[in-house]
């Protein structure tokens, strides 16, 4: 019998799991996982009858075929997550799911309720990290965090969040699954703070990717939405996502989009609704090719050059104040 977790490479998928195998440790998982955006991670799973296969914090729309093939092949499936599942529901006696699409939840705090809290720092660092700060803080209420405390994990949430970003693996500081294996020592993370050498270089990365991003002249900008384009370069590919959850804490009546150049006159799509109203960011994105994600925070993945004209007319119109 074999074991497989399949995670999303940001924070909510790493805290998820870790949560999850602090609980119920499986030291011999084969572990799948790859960049933030990269979500059809079912295609790499060989399950057979017998077989285990864990999957968090990954669109079930967007793996919606591959399921049913390692389900149809016997394969039992563990499913947690938060992102758009498609109109229709999904049902199969080996199909455990757990399927929240609320803008106040991610996968890491559907996790912390399926353990019943045995790890909560994690799922705090993780909702902090996916821009639910307001969730991380109702999460953390009776553990006695002081607010330097709270501060702390809501960086760590943000490096290992930002750690994710980027067109593919060079660009980011640590493989999804490295940074996985550099975490899974620690049931505290603060300890993983103190202690880890990751954490001292993907902070140290971190600052310096964010003071570069600090003086970006926006494309669009009204009291309702700005819009930004980074240059071509892999910190602002790294940067990208950490800069609009900034950007929509500091205008929270407004939304917020990030370009970032990629491969082929492309640009990578970070969406952000406003905080005052989380809604409406992934319907937005899924009006265009590889566009997705949850009603707060979405995205697109190789948005052609000659789109984004049409983007910044449907992300005004999206967002515009009634």
């Amino acid at each position: 019998m074999a074991h497989y977790d399949v995670f999303n490479g940001d924070a909510d998928g790493i805290c998820a799991l870790h949560q999850l195998r602090l609980a119920q440790p499986c030291a011999d998982a084969e572990l799948i996982t790859g960049i933030k955006r990269e979500i059809a991670l079912l295609k790499r799973v060989q399950a057979v009858a017998g077989d285990i296969v864990t999957v968090l914090d990954i669109s079930l729309d967007s793996n919606r075929a591959d399921l049913e093939r390692l389900l149809h092949a016997g394969a039992q499936v563990l499913y947690f997550d938060h992102h758009y599942a498609g109109d229709t529901l999904f049902a199969h006696p080996n199909f455990n799911g757990r399927i929240d699409t609320s803008s106040l939840v991610c996968t890491s705090l559907l996790v912390d309720v399926w353990l019943h809290g045995a790890h909560r720092l994690w799922a705090v660092t993780a909702a902090f990290g996916d821009n639910l700060h307001a969730s991380a803080r109702r999460a953390a209420e009776g553990l006695g965090l002081s607010e330097t405390e709270l501060t702390a994990l809501q960086t760590l949430g943000e490096c290992l969040n930002y750690n994710g970003y980027g067109e593919q693996l060079a660009d980011l500081w640590f493989h999804p699954a490295e940074l996985y294996r550099a975490v899974q020592p620690y049931a505290d993370p603060r300890a993983f703070m103190a202690e880890a050498p990751a954490y001292q270089k993907l902070h140290s990365g971190y600052l310096a990717d964010l003071d570069a991003a600090e003086h970006q002249t926006a494309l669009l900008e009204n009291e309702s939405v700005a819009a930004f384009q980074l240059p071509d370069a892999p910190w602002a590919r790294r940067v990208s996502g950490i800069l609009a959850n900034r950007l929509a804490h500091a205008h929270p009546t407004r939304a917020h989009a990030v370009l970032t150049p990629v491969a082929d006159a492309r640009y990578t799509v970070s969406v952000r609704a406003p905080l005052s109203h989380p809604a409406g960011a992934d319907a937005l994105c899924r009006q265009f090719p590889n566009g997705g994600g949850r009603s707060a925070a979405a995205g697109i993945n190789g948005l052609p050059e000659s789109d984004v004209p049409q983007f910044l007319q449907a992300f005004a119109a999206q967002f515009r104040r009634q």
